[in-house]
């Protein structure tokens, strides 16, 4: 509303039906809660809007209990956090999530339950939420994730025309 505020004026300024009462209450209270705003609007809604989402995060933030819940929070609200959500599932690509892979991403964003607590082959307890398995010495998973990714940049490499090799023998 703020950005074609002066449009608004020009097309209805011939009509006695429309004084904007609903603006005028509205930057009112905006203002009683957030400051003085400037004579000239600012033509971009977030100016409006950020605020309010400010004070929204903080209270968010106020209320989160753990460090857990605290970096999740921050992960979650970091730039591009979502952008695998937007990713096309295109599966000659090797771009495809299974629904167990889904599953555990959506999980680990949200900070949700993801297995029964238990004991790891390697002594350690495991939690509900399942974070010991990204830095066990001994998970069967990092191998598999290791050569997943490696597969990924190999196949990205060969679909551009260039010639590579994966890991040849002898490099350590």
């Amino acid at each position: 509303m703020a950005s074609t505020l002066s449009l608004q004026a020009d097309i209805l300024a011939d009509c006695a039906c429309c004084n904007n009462d609903f603006l005028q209450l509205h930057l009112s209270d905006w203002s009683s809660a957030f400051g003085t705003l400037p004579d000239d609007l600012p033509p971009k809604q977030p100016f409006l809007d950020r605020p309010g989402i400010l004070v929204d995060v903080a209270q968010v933030k106020s209320s989160l209990s753990t460090l857990a819940q605290l970096a999740s929070f921050l992960a979650a609200s970091s730039p591009h956090s979502g952008d695998w959500l937007q990713a096309m599932p295109i599966s000659s690509c090797v771009l495809r999530l299974d629904d167990e892979a889904v599953r555990i991403g959506v999980g680990l964003r949200l900070g949700l339950t993801l297995c029964v607590p238990h004991k790891c082959h390697c002594g350690a307890l495991v939690d509900a939420q399942g974070l010991h398995g990204f830095v066990c010495k001994k998970a069967s998973g990092r191998q598999a994730r290791h050569h997943a990714l490696n597969d990924l940049v190999a196949l990205a490499v060969v679909s551009a025309g260039i010639l590579c090799t994966k890991e040849p023998p002898g490099l350590s």
